[in-house]
């Protein structure tokens, strides 16, 4: 559990496990490293695993600029550099997709392989939807639309499973510790530019993972991603939604080591 200055912000990061290889886990908006402890868990056994959390989100610094994709990019780019693990495995998760893609096609020499989830390449389609979300933000706080959020960002098989009702409570509660300040980072995710051209030019190893009922970023967007990327494969993940990480744990936990078991 660390700190570095990265591009004038304090990004948080953690290290768990001391593996000959590392994966670095990227998060998705409105979450936190958090999000990825069941994989992180997991994977430290064999991996050396590395966490972080974007600025303006998580314990790293809310800053006054720097939110666009291309500099949260750079920020990720400048994190790998100064913590000296590259080439490692990338785990993008929709924001952190954004990030792990633009790695992948303008830093290969920084990555061994490619692993995305719930995300895409594309422009966001629910724009004028998504600013709304964020101007009451802004101005009410995120408790004014985390009732409208959470069949975003997860599916209904998760939200409406009895046995798992604390779960989503606590994953509720998770996005309530979230400030008025996440409009900047919001703002950065709806407002981003389409990659598409630039997938032609990844050629690590990459695995698209979708869950069934992601409507965030619907399966089709996973399979216009895998259709650009040369070395790609695809992995359905059932019964979840757009947090297939922490909806279906196990099912992503085995697709991503079936296919790190084939990166060499």
């Amino acid at each position: 559990m660390a700190t570095i200055k990265i591009n004038g912000a304090e990004i948080y990061y953690e290290i768990h496990g001391h593996g000959p290889e590392t994966m670095l886990f990227s998060h998705g908006l409105l979450f936190s490293g958090k999000m990825f402890k069941d994989q992180v868990d997991y994977f430290k056994a064999s991996y050396k695993c590395v966490v972080y959390d974007h600025r303006g989100q998580g314990r790293s610094e809310v800053t006054e600029s720097g939110y666009d994709m291309d500099s949260v990019y750079e920020d990720a780019v400048a994190l790998i550099r100064e913590l000296n693990i590259g080439p490692c495995h990338i785990v993008g998760l929709s924001m952190g997709g954004f990030v792990a893609m633009r790695i992948a096609a303008r830093s290969p020499e920084l990555l061994k392989s490619l692993i995305l989830l719930e995300t895409s390449a594309e422009k966001e389609p629910n724009r004028i939807k998504y600013n709304f979300l964020k101007t009451i933000t802004q101005i009410l706080g995120v408790s004014s639309v985390v009732n409208k959020v959470m069949p975003i960002l997860f599916g209904k098989t998760f939200l409406n499973d009895p046995a798992r009702k604390d779960l989503v409570q606590l994953w509720r509660n998770e996005l309530l510790t979230n400030k008025k300040s996440i409009a900047r980072a919001v703002k950065g995710v709806v407002d981003r530019e389409s990659i598409m051209n630039e997938l032609d030019n990844i050629y690590i190893p990459t695995l698209v993972i979708v869950g069934d009922e992601d409507v965030a970023t619907p399966p089709e967007k996973s399979k216009n991603i895998k259709l650009k990327i040369p070395q790609s494969r695809l992995a359905i993940i059932k019964g979840a939604g757009h947090s297939s990480v922490i909806e279906e744990p196990l099912q992503v936990i085995d697709v991503i080591e079936v296919f790190l078991n084939g990166v060499h």
